[in-house]
């Protein structure tokens, strides 16, 4: 007889097929490989739906144990069987979380990340380099946006679907700016 799932196992299956236009049967017990949730190469454009996408996988696979604590003190000669045994679940946690991620990385972050071998430094080398790139992108929408005018594209719905754009994508970097200050900002760009 199959064992239920647990509500982790249907919330992450729901969450992915949902997201893949799959139809769902919660009725169905869930396996890991029925789950159509692809993870993308991480590249400059992607790092937030990545490492959601990333940290599911590690969770559903319960190997991100060396994620979620820390790492035991390392074993010794007069280490007991229970500090043994907790460390080398940690170990086995942390080595193919490690591979695995670096497998979901491009050659060109994967150079300046490489020589990580605990997990949690990883993840953190990689969020260290797009908090950075984040900022950098969300000033050159900013400074986009502040200088797009009518005469810069071919019509006045043109020009308005450009700023939404924009808008939209400063939205993604949490950078909000508000519906009512859109369209007064609009309105004031476009020629007397």
């Amino acid at each position: 007889m199959a064992t239920p799932a647990s509500s982790t196992s249907i919330v992450a299956f729901i969450f992915c097929s949902a997201y893949n236009g799959h139809t769902i049967n919660a009725s169905q017990p869930v396996k890991f490989s029925d789950v159509g949730c692809d993870i993308p190469e991480l590249k400059r454009d992607n790092f937030k739906m990545w490492k959601e996408r990333v940290l599911l996988h590690l969770g559903w696979m319960d190997i991100d144990y060396a994620i979620r604590k820390d790492e035991p003190p390392t074993v010794t000669d007069t280490s007991i069987e229970a500090e043994i045994a907790l460390y080398e679940h940690w170990e086995r946690s942390n080595r193919p979380s490690v591979m695995f991620v670096k497998t979901k990385i491009s050659a060109g972050i994967r150079g300046s990340v490489d020589q990580h071998i605990k997990v949690r430094d990883l993840l953190k080398a990689i969020d260290e380099q797009f908090v950075t790139s984040y900022k950098t992108l969300a000033s050159t929408l900013i400074m986009k946006f502040c200088s797009t005018r009518l005469d810069t594209v071919r019509g006045v719905r043109e020009h308005i679907m450009k700023m939404r754009d924009t808008t939209a994508q400063l939205k993604k970097l949490e950078v909000e700016i508000l519906d009512s200050f859109l369209v007064h900002y609009i309105l004031n760009t476009l020629p007397p």
